[in-house]
C-alpha cells in the first residue's frame, strides 16, 4: 500500500469513527420522562411523572435544551431536529432542498462520557486549540478532507469536568457532485453552497457550545420521608 492510500484510509476510518460514535450513540433507546409507580401492600398507584430533560422557546431562532440528568443545558437553532440518547443529544441540521449542494450528512451531537477525554487519533487535523467561552475550558481539533469526490468536514470540542467528557461533534459529508447528476458549473455552485452551508452549521455549533452550562441534576424524593402505600 503506498503512501497515498495510506492517508485515504486513515482519513476514512476517522471520519467513520466519528460518525458511527454519533449514530450509535444517538440511536440508544432515549428517557425523558420517567413514569414513576410506587408499589404498596394493595396494589400500585401512578405518581406525577418527573420530567429528565426539556426543550423551551427562548425566542422565534433558539430553543434551550435542558438535561437535569446528564446535568447541562445548552441553547440551539430552533430548526435542528432532536434526537435523544442515553448518552447524548444529536441534532440534525436541515438543508434546503431547493438549495444546489451534495450535503448528504450534516449534525451535531453532544455526548456525556464517563473518564477522561480523548479525541479519535488522526494524523490530519486542520486546526488544534484551547478555547475558552466563559468559565470553561475546552480543547478543540477540526478537521477537513477530500476523499474520493466526497467533502468531509469535522469538528469537536472536549471539557473535562471531574471524571466525567463532554464531547461535542460537528459532522459533515458532501457527496461526490456526480452522484447527484451534477456537471459543468452547477459543481461549483454546490461546492460554494456546500462551503457555506458548512461554514454557518460551524458557527452555530461553536454559539451552541459557547452557550452549555452545567446544570444540577434531578433530586428524587428522600425515601425516609414516604409513606409505603396501604
Amino acid at each position: 500500500m503506498n503512501k497515498s492510500s495510506k492517508i485515504v484510509t486513515g482519513i476514512l476510518i476517522v471520519v467513520a469513527i466519528v460518525v458511527i460514535i454519533i449514530i450509535v450513540m444517538s440511536g440508544r433507546s432515549s428517557v425523558t420522562t420517567s413514569d414513576m409507580t410506587v408499589v404498596g401492600d394493595t396494589g400500585a398507584t401512578s405518581t406525577t411523572p418527573v420530567a429528565v430533560s426539556e426543550t423551551t422557546k427562548v425566542s422565534n431562532s433558539l430553543s434551550e435544551y435542558h438535561n437535569a440528568e446528564l446535568g447541562f443545558a445548552l441553547k440551539y437553532p430552533s430548526d435542528w431536529e432532536k434526537e435523544e440518547g442515553n448518552a447524548g443529544v444529536t441534532f440534525i441540521v436541515p438543508v434546503d432542498p431547493a438549495q444546489t449542494s451534495t450535503v448528504a450528512t450534516l449534525q451535531v451531537s453532544v455526548q456525556v462520557l464517563s473518564g477522561e477525554c480523548a479525541f479519535p487519533p488522526v494524523t490530519t487535523i486542520k486546526d488544534r486549540s484551547t478555547v475558552k467561552f466563559g468559565s470553561n475550558s475546552l480543547n478543540m481539533i477540526s478537521m477537513s478532507n477530500t476523499v474520493q469526490g466526497r467533502a468531509y468536514f469535522n469538528r469537536m470540542y472536549s471539557l473535562q469536568q471531574g471524571d466525567v467528557c463532554y464531547m461535542f461533534s460537528l459532522a459533515s459529508i458532501a457527496l461526490n457532485p456526480t452522484t447527484k447528476g451534477l456537471t459543468g458549473s452547477n459543481v461549483t455552485v454546490a461546492q460554494n453552497n456546500n462551503k457555506a452551508i458548512n461554514s454557518a452549521t460551524d458557527s452555530a455549533f461553536t454559539d451552541m457550545v459557547k452557550s452549555f452550562t452545567f446544570v444540577a441534576s434531578a433530586q428524587g424524593q428522600d425515601e425516609t420521608s414516604v409513606s409505603p402505600s396501604k
